[in-house]
């Protein structure tokens, strides 16, 4: 199966030059791959020469003279940047030049432009964000992580819906385990709108697990979690600034005098170990779900190996076919609900 895809070559922190070198090796990895860089074409087009090797049947700009700033607004993105990168790169998924669009740059832009251009999916009223999260034996995926910051029960079961066909897909999960994050696992515990998510979960066939606690996300206990954009994009954050202090922590304590300098030096090849394990760049590509087309956001300082993890998942969610597997499953889950 060719798959096409995308790429937004002009966004993110660190310019065209990562994008196109993870382009570059995504070719190599990927056989049946083809790659539509989108952005200034005089741009891209200096930093191809210097490549001794790449097929240009596979491998195509396609031109757009416009940026989306990372603190552009999204409204303004919307309305004013029609030929921007991130645009066309987008209007390429509509018209079917390209199975899926893959971009590091300004979310809420790229979720506004995205639900504007592409629609959403019969039933979903409003797309989620998700993506995968290291655990202690396999990752899990969580949403909404920030699409969303204040939902109802019916759009999170629907979150639950799109979180299990995606963990059903990428990781061949037959039936992923579903939970609600919540202050506690007792039935009693949380606000009416979990409880009567929880409710919904129950009456499905889902394979629903309960309530999570903040502790049990990276604990490998389920294969979805689920939230609404403001706790889930919160738990976010909060994981991503303990991984920096134990970071920090480490180094600092390891270079405190000769005896901690060599202690390091012994312990260098487990601390490599873990440093592979908890690597960021290995769960790069956040998955924009419930929309008719496949859109993967890259983080903003993605370096190319992370961003050649973002275009893996945008090949994997076109592969098995995301966005079709989630509208069948919802339309067969809300059928059942009537039927009852």
């Amino acid at each position: 199966m060719n798959v096409a895809l995308a790429l937004d070559a002009m966004s993110g922190d660190r310019g065209p030059e990562v994008i196109v070198a993870a382009a570059l090796a995504a070719l190599k990895h990927h056989g049946n791959l083809t790659l539509l860089l989108v952005g200034d074409e005089s741009c891209l087009r200096q930093l191809l020469p210097s490549v001794v090797e790449f097929d240009p049947s596979r491998l195509r700009i396609v031109h757009a003279p416009e940026v989306v700033s990372m603190h552009e607004r999204p409204s303004i993105a919307l309305r004013n940047k029609r030929n921007s990168s991130m645009r066309v790169a987008i209007d390429l998924v509509k018209n079917a030049e390209a199975a899926a669009c893959v971009s590091s740059g300004n979310t809420g832009a790229l979720m506004a432009i995205a639900r504007f251009v592409l629609k959403t999916l019969p039933g979903i009223d409003r797309p989620a964000i998700c993506t995968a999260l290291p655990g202690v034996t396999r990752p899990t995926h969580m949403l909404d992580l920030g699409a969303n910051v204040d939902s109802t029960s019916e759009e999170l079961f629907r979150f639950a819906v799109m979180g299990s066909v995606l963990a059903s897909a990428i990781d061949n999960t037959p039936s992923p385990k579903v939970a609600l994050l919540n202050i506690g696992q007792e039935e009693i515990k949380g606000n009416d709108t979990v409880k009567q998510t929880a409710a919904l979960l129950e009456a499905s066939e889902l394979n629903y697990a309960g309530f999570v606690e903040g502790d049990d996300i990276f604990a490998s206990k389920v294969d979805v979690i689920v939230c609404d954009g403001f706790v889930g994009n919160v738990a976010l954050k909060a994981s991503e600034g303990v991984a920096h202090l134990v970071k920090h922590v480490m180094r600092e304590e390891f270079s405190r005098g000769l005896l901690s300098r060599l202690m390091a030096g012994i312990a260098s090849p487990v601390l490599g170990r873990v440093g592979r394990r908890m690597d960021p760049r290995r769960y790069n590509g956040a998955s924009f779900l419930g929309l008719r087309g496949s859109v993967v956001k890259s983080h903003g300082s993605a370096d190319a190996l992370s961003f050649e993890y973002a275009i893996d998942e945008a090949i994997l969610e076109v592969e098995k076919k995301v966005p079709e597997r989630i509208s069948d499953l919802l339309e067969h889950l809300l059928v059942a609900r009537k039927e009852d």
